[in-house]
């Protein structure tokens, strides 16, 4: 009768595998409890100065929130991402409607991420990343300063709120807030940086370290918002630029190519 011998180094991979999951696991849900717990209860923590306040979203709150998307990437290839990013969205009004905001926000940012993973599904070459990045930033800008943006947060705060991620301040009933479409970007540029073979985590830093930097402008400037896109496709592109530049280079022209899948994911979602 035959018998199978397993393949130790085959043995150590999958231990390895599982043993990486279940950190990652453990470590995400470790996080998720903290902030939760700072969410409740922001408002009864220390009042500082302004300027602390902005140290303190951008050292500490914004790379911690954002820390759960860099600790759930993995799932950026996984299947039934569409489904699971609507069930979010509709878990994050659920809440709303029901005053449960801290969760409603963090249901927001996982559909938002969900949801930029499915649409990189999307993109077929490293150059349709780079393509976006060049244009999302003069979109938001518009957006912002003249457009849709400008209207609903000077005459529909509450509907600005719904459609935005919080990142309360110590002390006070008050946040700086980033809007989904912020947040589905993040999502995509990071997952873009592994699927195309690019500089994972620092795109993760300068993603990070350019909301900071957005909202410190913002104070600085005493403007009620800045336009975050620019400084999230800059995230995405700054780190990268010569592996992005050497791989635009060889890549074939889209009219060259046989094998583009149109009007479907670029993998089997």
């Amino acid at each position: 009768m035959p018998t199978f011998k397993p393949d130790p180094d085959e043995l150590r991979r999958v231990s390895a595998t599982i043993r990486g999951r279940w950190s990652r696991a453990a470590g995400g849900l470790c996080l998720f409890g903290l902030l939760v717990a700072y969410y409740e209860g922001s408002a009864h923590l220390w009042r500082a100065s302004v300027w602390w306040d902005v140290a303190w979203l951008g050292f500490a709150l914004i790379p911690a929130v954002f820390g759960l998307v860099l600790l759930a990437l993995p799932l950026w290839k996984a299947r039934g991402l569409l489904g699971a990013g609507l069930a979010f969205a509709v878990l994050a009004g659920v809440l709303t409607y029901a005053d449960v905001d801290v969760f409603a926000n963090f249901a927001r940012l996982a559909a938002c991420a969900l949801l930029g993973w499915w649409f990189l599904g999307y993109f077929e070459a490293v150059s349709w990343v780079v393509l976006v990045a060049a244009i999302i930033p003069w979109v938001d800008a518009y957006s912002v300063w003249r457009g849709p943006t400008k209207q609903i947060v000077e005459h529909h705060e509450h509907v600005f709120s719904v459609l935005s991620f919080a990142f309360p301040v110590p002390g006070e009933h008050a946040a700086a807030n980033l809007g989904v479409p912020d947040l589905l970007f993040f999502a995509l540029f990071l997952a873009a940086a592994t699927r195309f073979g690019l500089r994972v985590h620092a795109t993760w830093v300068c993603l990070v370290a350019a909301l900071g930097l957005t909202i410190a402008a913002t104070v600085w400037w005493d403007l009620s918002g800045l336009p975050a896109l620019p400084g999230i496709a800059l995230g995405f592109l700054a780190p990268n630029a010569d592996l992005l530049w050497r791989r635009l280079r060889r890549e074939p022209r889209l009219a060259d190519r046989t094998d583009v899948a149109v009007g479907g994911p670029a993998d089997d979602r």
